[in-house]
């Protein structure tokens, strides 16, 4: 039963094996003594070919012996897990590709090639369209049309625009505002958070964390959809920033790396409660700093140096320094 089975799931396997046998054949008849080399091969390959042939069917016998060890009622709680499922590894997978797609809608930077001619552009960009609608279909919401959804990434574009320019004009190892897209992982990062972030504000289920979240795995930053960023936010370096859900962050604001902007305290009580601080405009917050609290308030230019610790609100114009 097993050789049987193993005959239709690898049909070419024994394809292959008569013909080898063929060619095996007619080259012992044509061998002489002086091309023993010849006939040895063969037999090397052929004898490669049973092996595997061996292997095969030994792999189905246990299978079904596999099988056969299995009761009925635990077959029966695996095919209750995939009734109760009610998402699958397809929303995360057309995510994922539509975020890219999205995104390079919005900077050609990100694709391969760039054709300019109008109705390339409206096929792209149809097609962008057409996968966040499979997408929606396996959430079951929707929320957007065609026309709003092209003008939410148009308006998605001007504030990461702002973004790359801040940038730029801040980093002195930032030798162009494409450096800054294409190199960047803050602004990646940030472009993915502001998709996810229009997505979260019209309540679309699992997509924005989906989104960010592979902004996560790409960047090492974690930001949350839910936070509020203003524009012209520049991420320096990124590994390890993590902003949380309830964060505000206003315009002109400097994060780098290892900053925390967290909660005080982890309580499923808390979910639909101020959580996370309030960073206000043209803040810089350096390396390792744990600002923490819904309460807590970085006032307007304030300068919070490294490796601090911030439980309490900071006036405006603060200098923070850790003592050594």
């Amino acid at each position: 039963q097993a050789g049987a089975l193993t005959t239709e799931l690898h049909p070419r396997w024994n394809e292959k094996y008569d013909t080898f046998m063929r060619l095996r054949s007619t080259s012992l008849k044509r061998c002489t003594p002086s091309k023993p080399p010849v006939s040895s091969l063969w037999l090397v390959l052929t004898g490669f070919w049973e092996h595997l042939r061996f292997r095969s069917v030994s792999r189905v016998s246990k299978v079904f012996e596999m099988r056969d060890d299995l009761s009925a009622e635990t077959i029966a709680k695996f095919v209750e897990i995939r009734q109760n499922c009610r998402s699958t590894s397809a929303l995360k997978t057309k995510t994922e590709h539509w975020i890219v797609r999205a995104v390079s809608a919005i900077f050609p930077e990100f694709t391969q090639s760039v054709d300019c001619h109008g109705a390339v552009v409206t096929q792209d960009l149809l097609t962008v369209w057409q996968t966040f609608c499979e997408i929606e279909d396996l959430v079951d919401y929707r929320s957007y049309t065609f026309q709003e959804a092209a003008d939410q990434l148009l308006a998605i574009r001007k504030v990461l625009l702002q973004d790359a320019k801040f940038a730029f004009e801040g980093d002195p190892a930032a030798q162009s505002i494409d450096e800054v897209i294409l190199a960047y992982p803050g602004f990646r990062a940030l472009a993915f958070y502001r998709v996810a972030n229009a997505l979260h504000l019209r309540k679309y289920p699992l997509i924005p964390r989906i989104i960010t979240e592979l902004a996560h795995h790409q960047t090492g930053i974690d930001i949350h959809p839910g936070a509020t960023i203003g524009a012209r936010c520049f991420i320096d370096h990124g590994t390890g920033v993590v902003i949380g859900e309830t964060a505000v962050i206003g315009s002109n604001v400097k994060i780098y790396q290892g900053v925390t902007l967290g909660a005080l305290s982890v309580s499923k009580d808390l979910a639909n409660t101020k959580r996370h601080p309030t960073v206000e405009d043209d803040v810089v917050i350096y390396a390792n700093s744990t600002i923490l609290g819904g309460d807590t308030v970085i006032g307007a230019k304030s300068v919070i140096g490294g490796n601090s610790w911030i439980t309490s609100s900071v006036p405006p114009q603060s200098f923070i320094k850790k003592r050594p």
